[in-house]
């Protein structure tokens, strides 16, 4: 395999999405959103704002990249289930968990809505011009329920009435920062990168003091971590323990993204240091593989592998690889293909396995559960597509 030749991502992005399209669609509305690794259907009833979210977003990049009015077609599909059955009129927002139609947690999650308004703005850069007002009144929503100007940061959770809980996370912020760059993307308004600017820079000013500066996962109502939070709970789906080192990654990935729009200067090291010192202290020597948490000292807090953390550190380490042109971050490219070719990818049936344990041995046979549908592993694939396109233009 030639992971540097963008036929080869492309042929990865293809197996994938067949794996899901069409054998996920509802017809009824929506997707399914519990596929076991032959592509079975666990359960028909019951949805999650974000795997409803994401699809969305995968349906749409693939869209854009080549597949055509077919997709976008169920983008619409998608974006309908969001408006339609997500979206509860009675709290004027997005419900985050369904069952059978019917609202199961109507809490209010910045996480989620933060994939509503990424869904919006993928459907919009593909063509579908009736997803600008679904981004705009996103956006007006995230701003009067969520956006804290003072910290220039996100609050992260509220109840149905929208109290704010005294809860912080990186988690939403960091993917509300992917939304927002997405939102500028689509729309040039330069308000979407200056928010998302904020976002960065307020996160990565506040790991200064933390170890190699890594940005600690949960925090208090004033910004305070909260180094015992879930501290029983290392593999907590949204919210886990412990210095997350794919997400050390991910924002290195999206530095390097916003440097590209608004070249400030502190943007490149900032990303250099948080790839380079979360993956070297990740790397498992034994087994391969980045693991997936670290405790505050630095030490293994879980050891589990996770197809996220692979796909969007290979993401990162390409976009650094292209902008530094330092071998370093091709080397890491590499062998985190090599890691995933050998363990992650279901060659047999298509797509991604979830999780495996520190042996690199699957847990069980459900591939997608919710939240997944392979949206790190796709949309790494295509970001570094993008990234090597854009360098062979400016040649």
């Amino acid at each position: 395999m030639n992971v540097h030749d963008p036929a080869f991502l492309e042929t990865q992005v293809r197996r994938t999405m067949a794996f899901y399209h069409p054998r996920a669609i509802d017809p009824h509305g929506g997707f399914y959103h519990y596929l076991l690794d032959d592509g079975a259907i666990l359960d028909h009833d019951h949805r999650h704002l974000v795997s409803s979210a994401r699809y969305v977003v995968t349906y749409a990049r693939h869209a854009r990249h080549g597949g055509g009015d077919e997709y976008c077609h169920w983008v619409r599909h998608g974006l309908a289930y969001l408006e339609k059955a997500h979206f509860q009129t009675a709290t004027q927002g997005y419900a985050w968990t369904l069952d059978s139609g019917i609202v199961e947690d109507d809490t209010h999650h910045c996480y989620g809505l933060v994939f509503v308004l990424l869904a919006y703005a993928e459907a919009l850069r593909a063509g579908i011009d009736e997803a600008r007002h679904g981004l705009e009144a996103t956006h007006r929503l995230l701003q009067r329920r969520f956006w804290e100007s003072h910290w220039q940061r996100f609050a992260d959770e509220a109840d149905r009435h929208w109290r704010l809980s005294p809860y912080r996370g990186q988690n939403a912020n960091l993917h509300g920062c992917e939304a927002l760059l997405a939102a500028f993307e689509a729309t040039g308004a330069s308000g979407y990168l200056d928010q998302a600017l904020a976002i960065a820079r307020a996160l990565t000013l506040a790991g200064r003091d933390h170890r190699d500066g890594w940005i600690w996962e949960h925090y208090d109502a004033r910004w305070q971590p909260d180094w015992d939070y879930h501290r029983n709970e290392p593999a907590h789906l949204f919210r886990p323990w412990g210095y997350q080192v794919g997400h050390q990654a991910e924002w290195a990935k999206l530095l390097v993204m916003l440097e590209r729009h608004r070249p400030e200067p502190w943007l490149l090291p900032a990303a250099e240091r948080l790839f380079l010192s979360s993956v070297a202290a990740g790397w498992d020597r034994t087994h391969g593989g980045l693991v997936a948490g670290l405790d505050p000292a630095g030490r293994l807090s879980d050891g589990d592998k996770y197809d996220w953390v692979q796909a969007e550190s290979l993401a990162a380490a390409a976009l650094l690889g292209v902008r530094t042109g330092r071998a370093v971050y091709w080397r890491w490219y590499e062998r985190l293909w090599d890691y995933s070719w050998r363990h992650l990818i279901d060659h047999r049936h298509g797509g991604w396995y979830r999780v495996l344990t520190p042996d690199n041995r699957r847990y069980s046979d459900l591939k997608s559960p919710p939240g997944k549908v392979d949206y790190h592993a796709m949309g790494a694939c295509q970001a570094v597509m993008e990234a090597l396109a854009r360098r062979a233009g400016s040649r």
